[in-house]
């Protein structure tokens, strides 16, 4: 039987193949600065190019400087090798734990994709701006649940929510890499974006400090009920962190409608693997 790792590099090439010409980004939304160049010549000079990123350990980014460019970074090697008897798992490393990951092709919900890395990276790099310690998070399309496994690792009470078909492999993995930890027990929960929003998670009873997301824009006709999930949870003092390989002109239409309704800020960029990494928050009137 051909392992899913067979098949894993069509989808990519699929993707890579239909993609759109990128277009440049909204007017609306902001963008941060890049690294400093003196530090980036530094560290090169101390690890070598290949190894240095701007985006070293408990480092900060600075998303609040005042430049107009983005942090410029790549992801890290963040995938540990391992001597596995099954095909259908990952081993990587985030926080100085090494996190199982199981795979599956039967759903794109079941694949660990770039916006996921991001993230992860992004959390593990960025404690001290982000800092989940004890805090509600929420994760809309957990996928395979890595980087809510993360957030756990961090310290946050962490809602992981996906389709239903998505539940099995996501409880899995969620449970077999945080049973030991002594950190809050993460909870696992159905939801579809835009559909019972207020009788599942009414809002007298749910409140989030942050909502997680990455590479949910993908299937465009699922955009509309996505913004509809995001404006829901999204209140006043969240902070919604999205990370997504952008792919197709549709991507970024949804990006300027997201920017028509937040506050939008570029973060990051990982151009090795067309990642941006944001942070959305209400408007405050």
């Amino acid at each position: 039987m051909l392992s899913q790792h067979y098949f894993l590099p069509f989808i990519s090439a699929f993707f890579a193949m239909i993609s759109a010409q990128q277009p440049p980004f909204p007017s609306e939304i902001q963008r941060v600065m890049d690294c400093p160049t003196e530090e980036e010549e530094t560290c090169k000079e101390q690890y070598g190019s290949e190894n240095c990123t701007c985006s070293s350990n408990n480092a900060s980014s600075t998303a609040e400087s005042d430049s107009d460019s983005p942090v410029i970074l790549k992801l890290l090697e963040s995938w540990a090798p391992r001597v596995s008897h099954y095909f259908d798992k990952e081993h990587y490393t985030y926080v100085g734990h090494q996190i199982v990951i199981q795979e599956s092709i039967e759903h794109f919900g079941a694949v660990v994709w770039p916006g996921a890395l991001a993230l992860s990276q992004y959390l593990e790099s960025n404690q001290e701006q982000f800092n989940l310690k004890d805090k509600k998070v929420l994760e809309i399309g957990a996928g395979t649940g890595l980087v809510s496994i993360v957030a756990c690792i961090l310290g946050a009470y962490v809602t992981a929510t996906d389709l239903p078909e998505v539940l099995e492999n996501l409880s899995y993995n969620i449970s077999k890499n945080t049973q030991n930890m002594s950190t809050h027990k993460p909870e696992v929960r159905k939801l579809v974006w835009g559909e019972g929003l207020n009788e599942d998670f009414p809002l007298s009873t749910y409140h989030y400090d942050f909502i997680l997301a990455s590479d949910v824009v993908y299937h465009h006709a699922a955009l509309e009920p996505l913004l509809a999930t995001m404006v829901y949870f999204c209140k006043p003092g969240t902070v919604l962190l999205w990370a997504n390989k952008f792919r197709f002109t549709a991507d970024y239409e949804f990006l300027e409608k997201l920017g028509n309704t937040f506050n939008t800020m570029i973060l990051a960029e990982f151009p090795e693997s067309d990642v941006k990494l944001l942070k959305v928050t209400v408007r405050e009137n």
